[in-house]
C-alpha cells in the first residue's frame, strides 16, 4: 500500500527530523553515494541518540516472478534468515554434500508428483521419506538462528524483513558502534548465503498459506478481490503464492533467483542514526565494493487491458459480510495519483470523514470504512474502498451507499474546511512516520525504490498543495465508473444456502 506524505509546516518537520535550526530540510541532511556496483546508500546523521537504523531494500517483490516461480520472493525472505557458509552451521564443507543431495531427491519426488494421475504412491513415498531423512541429518549441522542471537547480543533490535509487490527489505537498528557488524553480516549475506532448510521452510510457507488465507475469510476475500481485479498484470497474484507454486518451488529455482536479484544493483540502503557520513560511505564501500553488481530488474512488460464493465466476486465463508470494491487508477507520479491521495482522506480517514461519518455514525450502514491505494505503487493499482457491514444491514445497502458518496464527490467540490484538515492530517502522519530513524529509513528506501528518488518525500508536499477542488472532482468523475470498478464481497455460509 502507498504510503501518503505531505508536511505544509516545514519548520516542525525540520525539528523533529533533524534537531536543527529552522531551514535545514530534509533535502540538505540525506548524503548520497552510489557504489561502483550500483548499490544506491542514503545517509542520514542524527546525533540525539547513540544509535542507528539500517534498511537494505531490494527493487525486486512478488510482481518480477514469472509464472513458474510465484511464491519465491517471499519464501527467499524466510531463507534469508539461515545463515551463509559461515553463519548458521558447524562444518559447511560437511554440511554441502547433504545439501546436494537434498536437492537432487526434492528435484525428483516433485517431478514424481507432477505426473499426477500417473505417479506412482510407491516411489513418493520412498522419496519422501528419503528427503524426511537427509534433511534431518543435515539439520544436525545447521545451526539455528544464529544471526539473529550475534545481533541481539550486540544490542540489536527491530531484526526482520518483508515482502510486498514491489520490494523486498531487511532492516535492523543498532547501537551506532556495532554498524560495522551489520556491514560485515550483510554482505556475507549478500556473497555467501545458503538456503538451508529449505523444503522444510517451504513446508512453513505452504502452512502460513493456509492459515492466513485458504482458512481465513480476510485474506481470502482479498486475495479473491486482487485475482479478478487484474487479469494480465501480475499484482492479482499473491504474494505468497497459490499453493500449487509453492508446492514446485525448488532450491535451485531460488538461488538463480536469488543470484539475479537480490544483488548490488537493485539495492538501496539508507542508514539512519548517529554516524559520521563519510566513514560510513568508507565502510560501506571496504564490505559491500566488491560485490558483483547482479542483474537489474527488468521492468513487467504485461499491461493490464482497460476493464470494460464491472466485475463482482461472491466468498461464501462462515464468516460475517464484508466488502472491497476497487477501482483502476494511475500510480505515482502521474497528477491523478495525487488526487486519490486527498480523496483518500476525504472520504475515509478519521471520524469527520465524509464515509465515515455517513455510514458509521449518521446512518450506522457500517461497523467500519476504509480507502487506500493497492496493492503496489510501481505500476497502476487500485483506488480501494473496504467496509463491514452492521447487521442487520447488507452488503448491497453499504454498496449502494459508498456509491451515493462517489457521486456526492463529482457534484460537490472539496471544501476549503475540508482541504485544511486533510492538510493537516497528512503533516502530522508524515511527521510521526519520520520521527523515529527506523521510521525515515523506511520512507527513503521505499520512495527511492518505487517512485525512483526519495526526493519524492520532498515533492510530494508542493504537488498534493497544488491541487484544486476542480482536480480532485475530475479524477473522481474520470475513474470512479462503474464499467471500472471491481466488487469483492463475503456472503456468511448460512445465509447463502
Amino acid at each position: 500500500m502507498k504510503t501518503i506524505r505531505l508536511t505544509v509546516l516545514p519548520l516542525l518537520l525540520v525539528a523533529l527530523l533533524c534537531g536543527s535550526a529552522p531551514g535545514a530540510g530534509l533535502e540538505e541532511k540525506v548524503r548520497e553515494h552510489t557504489l561502483k556496483n550500483g548499490m544506491k546508500l542514503l545517509l542520514v546523521e542524527r546525533r540525539n541518540s547513540p544509535t542507528v537504523a539500517a534498511w537494505m531494500r531490494f527493487r525486486v517483490g512478488s510482481v518480477d516472478e514469472r509464472s513458474d516461480e510465484r511464491g519465491i520472493a517471499h519464501l527467499l525472505e524466510h531463507m534469508r534468515f539461515k545463515g551463509t557458509r559461515t553463519l548458521g552451521t558447524t562444518d559447511y564443507r560437511k554440511e554441502k554434500p547433504l545439501l546436494d543431495r537434498i536437492e537432487k531427491t526434492a528435484q525428483t519426488l516433485m517431478a514424481e508428483k507432477l505426473k499426477r494421475d500417473k505417479a506412482d504412491p510407491k516411489r513418493i513415498g520412498e522419496l519422501s521419506r528419503e528427503l524426511g531423512r537427509l534433511e534431518a541429518e543435515a539439520g544436525n549441522y545447521a545451526v539455528k538462528n544464529e544471526d539473529s542471537e550475534l545481533y541481539a547480543r550486540n544490542g540489536g533490535v527491530n531484526y526482520n524483513a518483508f515482502t510486498g509487490k514491489d520490494s523486498t527489505a531487511y532492516m535492523v537498528s543498532l547501537p551506532s558502534n556495532k554498524l560495522e557488524l551489520w556491514a560485515a553480516m550483510e554482505s556475507d549475506r549478500l556473497r555467501n548465503a545458503v538456503l538451508r532448510e529449505f523444503y522444510t521452510e517451504r513446508n512453513v510457507v505452504m502452512e502460513e498459506r493456509r492459515r492466513s488465507y485458504d482458512a481465513n475469510p480476510d485474506g481470502k476475500l482479498y486475495e479473491s478481490f486482487l485475482a479478478s481485479a487484474y487479469v494480465a498484470h501480475p499484482y492479482g497474484q499473491p504474494i505468497i503464492g497459490w499453493m500449487s507454486d509453492i508446492e514446485n518451488l525448488s532450491r535451485t529455482k531460488a538461488e538463480s533467483f536469488l543470484h539475479r536479484y537480490y544483488a548490488p544493483v537493485n539495492a538501496v540502503v539508507a542508514i539512519v542514526g548517529d554516524i559520521d557520513p563519510q566513514k560510513t560511505i568508507a565502510m560501506v564501500e571496504k564490505y559491500f565494493g566488491s560485490l558483483p553488481p547482479g542483474v537489474p530488474v527488468p521492468p513487467v512488460a504485461a499491461e493490464e487491458p482497460r476493464q470494460t464493465g464491472e466485475r463482482r466476486v461472491e466468498v461464501v465463508e462462515d464468516a460475517e459480510p464484508q466488502m472491497l470494491i476497487g477501482f483502476h487508477k494511475p500510480t505515482l507520479p502521474h497528477k491523478d495519483d495525487y488526487a486519490f491521495d486527498v480523496i483518500a482522506m476525504l472520504l475515509a480517514d478519521g471520524a469527520t470523514s465524509r464515509l465515515y461519518r455517513k455510514l458509521v455514525v449518521e446512518q450506522q450502514l457500517a461497523a467500519d470504512v476504509s480507502a487506500f491505494a493497492a496493492p503496489g505503487s510501481r505500476y497502476p493499482n487500485l483506488f480501494v474502498i473496504g467496509a463491514t457491514p452492521r447487521a442487520p444491514h447488507t452488503v448491497r445497502e453499504v454498496e449502494e451507499a459508498i456509491y451515493a458518496e462517489l457521486e456526492r464527490l463529482k457534484r460537490e467540490p472539496v471544501t476549503p474546511r475540508e482541504l485544511a484538515r486533510i492538510l493537516n492530517k497528512l503533516e502530522a502522519t508524515e511527521v510521526h512516520s519520520m520521527s523515529s530513524n527506523g521510521g525515515l529509513a523506511y520512507q527513503l528506501t521505499e520512495y527511492e525504490a518505487t517512485a525512483g528518488s526519495w526526493r519524492y518525500l520532498v515533492e510530494h508536499r508542493g504537488r498534493v498543495a497544488a491541487l484544486t477542488p476542480a482536480d480532485v472532482a475530475e479524477a473522481a468523475k474520470k475513474y470512479l465508473v462503474p464499467e471500472n470498478r471491481t466488487v469483492a464481497y463475503i456472503k456468511k455460509r448460512e445465509a447463502a444456502r
